[in-house]
């Protein structure tokens, strides 16, 4: 039994922070979002905000609204390591799934609309938002699919308003002591 650091926010709101954060200790990380990219390239389509939500929302449909969380356990199992952080849960179904077979921790970011619009469009990642409209429209797309939810019983809550160093930091206290428990944790729970 592994335990899973989820972390979960809107785009844009700053999860790739607490993810450089988890790399610079050495923790393995899963990203969610990839099994999305992956199979947008696999069907030869251009990586763009409307291919990424089509082809999101088809797997859902198609394949069940636990699809991505299965290939994203179907990754973990070639993980050796103990405490491994998933960005990019985005529903209820998905932790549930997690949660079958593993511990689960969620670390939520926030950031306000205008924040996040703000930092996506200076990205300019393929498949962010180019406009306030296709900002909304993907917002609206993922809270359908349960986003809000998660964020709400979240373990811990960073607020990213301010500098990318403040959030950093919070990231690195959370995780540390996160990776403190479960190793306390784990030599209790061992015989002597």
């Amino acid at each position: 039994m592994k335990l899973l650091v989820c972390i979960v926010g809107m785009p844009g709101s700053g999860k790739s922070i607490l993810v450089k954060a988890a790399r610079e200790m050495g923790l393995k990380i899963i990203t969610m979002g990839d099994i999305v990219r992956e199979e947008v390239v696999k069907r030869g389509m251009r990586v763009n905000i409307d291919t990424l939500l089509e082809v999101a929302q088809e797997l859902r449909r198609l394949r069940g609204d636990s699809y991505i969380a299965v290939k994203t356990l179907e990754k973990l199992g070639e993980v050796r390591e103990d405490i491994v952080v998933i960005d990019g849960v985005r529903s209820l179904i998905e932790l549930e799934k997690f949660k079958e077979k593993h511990r689960v921790i969620i670390i939520a970011v926030h950031a306000s609309p205008l924040t996040r619009f703000k930092r996506l469009l200076k990205r300019g990642r393929e498949g962010d938002p180019r406009s306030w409209e296709e900002f909304v429209k993907r917002d609206l797309v993922e809270l359908s699919w349960g986003i809000g939810s998660v964020i709400a019983l979240a373990d811990y809550m960073v607020i990213n308003e301010w500098s990318e160093e403040y959030v950093y930091k919070e990231a690195i206290k959370i995780m540390e002591g996160i990776v403190e428990n479960a190793r306390k944790n784990r030599s209790s729970s061992q015989p002597n």
